[in-house]
């Protein structure tokens, strides 16, 4: 059994807007129930504890998905959820890979956060898998290998400029995350909007969008198979 550490935001505002923004849904239910069904002991963590903001429009009819309907009616999976620890108290020593999921909210806390900056080196440093889904490779913008950014020279995807464009945001988000990690010296590959893509280089694991939740994660778990083996 491993012990996977899922982390989410705690960041609610849509920048400027004032619209509510957080974490996507689907990045969180489809990722656990990959873990869960496998047996892996699961942590959820996010910077403020407690239930973190769900983006209101993930859980619009049309972004249904079989893991979001299935969380519905798992009473237990929803007060993993209303609980996740402080992400200040997680410590890399305790688990054998880490997850982040996506949403907007990420790019505002996560992605300048030094505790999660810190936790990240930690699993990199120690050669344990770390995988992130959407937006959240932009939360690697700071994080270090050698005094290198840590996606310097690796092949890495994540939510692209023409799906930002598509969901009409590009104005609004503090960055973008293809243009960062191109800036930060990685090679960002993609498919077409909404196509589950991901990339897997070394123990760094990452999904280009939503859809690639469940792949990321199975991803994940291949790497880990790989290290622990």
């Amino acid at each position: 059994m491993s012990k996977i550490l899922m982390v989410l935001t705690s960041h609610n505002i849509l920048g400027k807007t004032g619209r509510p923004t957080g974490f996507w849904l689907e990045e969180f239910t489809a990722p656990y129930y990959v873990f869960h069904d496998a047996g892996d002991q699961i942590t959820v963590a996010s910077p403020k504890g407690g239930q973190p903001p769900i983006d209101p429009k993930s859980d619009e009819a049309a972004n249904q998905t079989d893991s979001m309907i299935r969380f519905k009616g798992d009473k237990a999976a929803q007060a993993v959820l209303a609980t996740t620890d402080v992400l200040a108290r997680m410590r890399e020593s305790d688990f054998d890979a880490i997850f982040y999921s996506g949403g907007h909210g990420p790019m505002w806390d996560l992605a300048e956060d030094p505790v999660s900056i810190s936790l990240i080196e930690s699993f990199y440093n120690a050669g344990k898998p770390v995988a992130f889904v959407c937006h959240a490779p932009g939360v690697l913008r700071h994080v270090k290998y050698k005094g290198e950014p840590l996606v310097k020279g690796k092949r890495v995807t994540g939510f692209t400029n023409e799906e930002e464009e598509e969901v009409q945001l590009t104005d609004v988000v503090p960055f973008l995350v293809e243009d960062e990690l191109k800036s930060l010296g990685a090679t960002f590959e993609k498919k077409a909007n909404w196509q589950v893509f991901t990339i897997t280089d070394g123990h760094l694991v990452t999904g280009q969008n939503p859809a690639s939740s469940t792949a990321g994660a199975k991803a994940l778990r291949e790497v880990l198979q790989e290290v622990m083996a």
